[in-house]
């Protein structure tokens, strides 16, 4: 039974995606609105939806490797797997106020976690956690990037193409399918994530293991289709933009109500995986930075560094 609900996940994955990328990017035209804001946004949050249910379940339930891992895989994920495979179906062009602000804005994320996290270092207690205090200090960093998306939101539509809102969908339409999309992914990741964590688990995995990558990948899922998508249909905006703001939300809000519920105790061994996302963060980075874009070389590399680290993380554990 677990084989067939994860056919019927992927399925509801990939075209609850296709159905949500067409919708939200007929919303930024009918608002006037970039659709790199669409991506940092809407996209973004609404496919981060699983590491917010998943991180914050977790932490009510205590389960605080789980929700940690949960979203510094998902992070590695979103930079390797879903920009890599984006890449290599259709080289992703990156704005310049993506190489500027956001992208930076996410390596910033990155490292502010690690120190925040790091206690034994930073502040010389005797062990590692997020507390609520370090809850709140992301919860502020998100306000601020939610703030500076909005005055982006209001200051740049005057730059979108007034010829290409004939070819959108009326807004009425756009907004049914970007819900039914959203609910699609959701439900579809949803199902994923629970049908093959009992398949790995039926194989003899840890629980430890399958949140670091069963459920971490299951989780990114959303963020996976919606990309390809988004890149299969030249909306480069939005496949980069999915990718950047899931992972400042996944970092700010996911962990910041994770740890403001219920502090969150951190291994020696996570520091590691936290230093790997920071150094692939600004590998990707680098790659952007490059002709504004993510050629399919590029994105090669990117799939087979994923590859690379998921060995490395099986073999580890």
């Amino acid at each position: 039974m677990s084989y067939i609900l994860l056919l019927i996940g992927f399925v509801l994955l990939i075209k609850g995606a296709d159905t949500f990328v067409s919708g939200a990017s007929s919303i930024a035209v009918a608002l006037k609105v970039p659709t790199l804001i669409i991506g940092l946004t809407i996209v973004a949050f609404g496919t981060s939806a699983p590491e917010a249910a998943v991180s914050v379940t977790a932490a009510l339930n205590g389960q605080n490797e789980m929700a940690i891992a949960n979203v510094v895989g998902s992070n590695i994920f979103n930079l390797l797997g879903v920009l890599g495979v984006a890449a290599i179906i259709n080289p992703i062009r990156v704005q310049k106020s993506t190489i500027i602000k956001e992208f930076p804005f996410a390596i910033l994320a990155s490292l502010i976690l690690m120190v925040l996290a790091h206690d034994t270092k930073f502040q010389g207690y005797n062990l590692n956690a997020l507390t609520r205090a370090d809850g709140l200090v992301l919860l502020a960093l998100f306000a601020i990037f939610m703030y500076y998306l909005i005055e982006m939101a209001i200051t740049s539509k005057e730059e979108m193409n007034v010829e290409k809102a004939d070819e959108s969908m009326p807004m009425s339409k756009a907004v049914i399918f970007s819900v039914l999309g959203i609910l699609g992914i959701l439900i579809g990741g949803n199902m994923v994530v629970d049908s093959a964590s009992d398949i790995a688990i039926s194989w003899g995995m840890s629980q430890n293991l399958v949140g670091l990558t069963i459920v971490s990948i299951g989780t990114s899922l959303p963020e996976f289709v919606t990309s390809v998508i988004a890149a299969r249909k030249g909306e480069s905006d939005i496949a980069i933009g999915n990718v950047v703001g899931s992972n400042i939300f996944n970092i700010l809000f996911v962990l910041g109500i994770s740890s403001f519920i219920h502090d969150i105790s951190i291994q020696p061994i996570v520091f590691v995986d936290m230093f790997a996302m920071v150094v692939l963060s600004i590998v990707t980075y680098i790659f952007a930075t490059t002709k504004k874009s993510i050629s399919k070389p590029e994105g090669f590399l990117l799939a087979l560094m994923y590859v690379v680290y998921m060995a490395f993380i099986i073999i580890r554990k």
